[in-house]
């Protein structure tokens, strides 16, 4: 392994598995999903979703929460618990300006933008709110994180859709090695359960239609899979040298060694039907870490539930790690949060190596025969897993690479 090691020295989730590292963890190797019907969707043509549970901000201490889209307010809380995991203290910064923050979406304050839409069409542009903007921008989860730590660092929100999240935690890891910044908070956010994004998808037929069974409708890799269930949340993880970590006296969780980025340049919505792109992604994470692909212990996969995606990868997966390789989505419990999808998943494959057990791929009973790679299902696996790839692919045709190695 000769690549440059970034330390992830703490992590922060909200996801639909629950508010919190503990919360999280315990859920996913449950493999219990969280995909459920909700009355205020009725009317759209999908009534499913997997939404954060019982999500507080003021009671979760987010004074002001109002002047925030739903996805900032995700990636506050999900910030401030990866800092006091990594035994950061917020603004108290020895050089605030080598502190900077990388926080990914593919759709933005959309809650906000849509909502103030409405207000123009039936109200008139006199009531459109003054916070529509500052709300509802793509770089507003970035640049609030920002405002709350007190980093004066570089302030980034990459936009690669549904890799977006995995963008950040790899630009994040620049960063370190070029030596522009010495703590890094980095990943993604988004709160995409909104009657315009949940039409949208389900008129490209994206979408699973098991609405009379909810709980099994995320299935990746399985036979039966006939879509994804839309999820939200925001993944945050804090990334140092490992150097800096050991002079603070931190052990790492696990370890980023290798990133790449690709673009299929295919079709805005398909993925090459023989996975070009996102095998470069994974090849270039390989280059850059100094490993091969029978070096990965484990894949936490993009792995949507679509039809022809799982498949797509798989063989990706196969091709550049052989058929013996121990993969699972997670997805099966989280549905999928779009452009925080790449950072919560990355930080389920660092927890995966910090506690040597592999979540299973929940609601998958029969892996599709096209799929030859050792989908892991049914219960968790135990064993220790030294190198984890998380793969993450985008409409546009945008590829992320994370390869992550243990602590």
């Amino acid at each position: 392994m000769t690549g440059f090691a970034a330390a992830i020295t703490g992590i922060g989730l909200v996801t639909p598995a629950g508010i919190g590292v503990k919360e999280n963890w315990d859920r996913v190797v449950e493999g219990k999903p969280t995909a459920a019907c909700h009355a205020d969707l009725d009317g759209l043509p999908v009534t499913m979703a997997c939404r954060v549970p019982d999500f507080d901000p003021a009671g979760l201490g987010l004074r002001g929460a109002w002047q925030w889209d739903r996805y900032a307010q995700f990636a506050l809380v999900a910030a401030r618990e990866a800092l006091a995991q990594a035994g950061l203290a917020p603004g108290g910064w020895a050089d605030s300006s080598r502190v900077a923050v990388i926080l990914g979406s593919g759709a933005g304050g959309t809650t906000t933008l849509e909502e103030q839409h409405r207000v123009l069409l039936e109200e008139g542009p006199s009531e459109v709110s003054a916070m529509t903007l500052p709300m509802g921008l793509l770089n507003m989860a970035a640049g609030q994180v920002a405002i709350d730590i007190g980093a004066h660092g570089p302030c980034l929100a990459p936009c690669t859709a549904c890799a977006a999240g995995a963008s950040a935690i790899g630009l994040g890891r620049e960063l370190l090695r070029s030596g522009v910044a010495d703590v890094v908070v980095a990943g993604g956010a988004e709160a995409p359960i909104t009657p315009l994004y949940l039409s949208s998808f389900a008129r490209m037929r994206a979408l699973s239609r098991r609405l009379d069974d909810p709980g099994t409708a995320s299935r990746p890799f399985d036979t039966g899979r006939d879509g994804f269930v839309l999820g939200e949340g925001a993944g945050i993880v804090v990334l140092e040298s490992e150097e800096g970590a050991r002079a603070r006296g931190v052990r790492p969780v696990a370890r980023v060694v290798g990133y790449g980025a690709s673009a299929d340049a295919h079709h805005v919505t398909s993925p090459h039907p023989e996975g070009k792109g996102a095998e470069l992604a994974v090849r270039a994470a390989l280059r850059d870490a100094g490993l091969t692909g029978r070096d990965i212990g484990y894949v936490n996969a993009h792995g949507t539930s679509t039809p022809q995606g799982d498949v797509v990868e798989a063989g990706v997966i196969h091709r550049v790690a052989g058929p013996d390789v121990r993969v699972s989505s997670t997805k099966g419990v989280t549905g999928h949060p779009l452009g925080a999808a790449g950072s919560i998943e990355a930080a389920f494959a660092a927890l995966t190596l910090h506690h040597g057990v592999i979540p299973p791929t929940a609601s998958t009973t029969e892996v599709d025969p096209r799929v030859e790679v050792d989908v892991v299902h049914g219960a968790a696996r135990g064993g220790r897993v030294e190198v984890a790839l998380s793969n993450s692919f985008g409409f546009g045709g945008q590829n992320a690479a994370l390869l992550i190695a243990a602590g």
